[in-house]
């Protein structure tokens, strides 16, 4: 995700102090030390490459918060299932767009508190996707990319 959509993201939700948040197909982790950086309690982040689960380790060392991000070296499907009963308050979704699978968009959605948001970063030339058991709340496309957001409804 780039810089600009990055900011977009989090300009878009306001406030998240004292929220958790899931960063699914981390990367290098920028994600998760934003949300931290502006207020998040707690982020854990999910990637399966071994190097780029180093990369957020040693961004997380540098800034001294081992105890606010939590980093799995890991399928995104597999951690979901193995941590079914774990809530989070805000999923923020970047696969890689020659992977992109809106079953495992469906699988991770599951983990969202009551009213909680998953925003999805989904190539700019494919429909926005239903996900069952959220309402699409907003969206915004950048050239090849779009950010869409999604309320957990009860």
């Amino acid at each position: 995700m780039s810089d600009k959509i990055r900011g977009a993201v989090f300009n878009m939700l306001g406030d998240i102090t004292g929220l958790t948040v899931l960063d699914a197909f981390a990367g290098s982790g920028a994600l998760s030390l934003e949300a931290i950086s502006r207020g998040a309690a707690h982020a854990t982040a999910i990637d399966i490459d071994k190097s780029a689960c180093s990369t957020i380790h040693q961004n997380i060392a540098q800034l001294d918060i081992q105890d606010k991000v939590k980093v799995s070296c890991a399928n995104c499907v597999r951690w979901s299932l193995k941590n079914q009963a774990k809530r989070f308050d805000l999923i923020i979704c970047d696969p890689p767009y020659d992977k992109v699978h809106i079953a495992v968009i469906q699988k991770l959605s599951r983990l969202l508190a009551d009213n909680a948001l998953l925003v999805l970063s989904w190539p700019g030339h494919l429909p926005t996707p239903d996900i069952d058991g959220l309402t699409h709340i907003q969206g915004k496309h950048y050239n090849d990319a779009q950010l869409i957001f999604y309320r957990k409804m009860v």
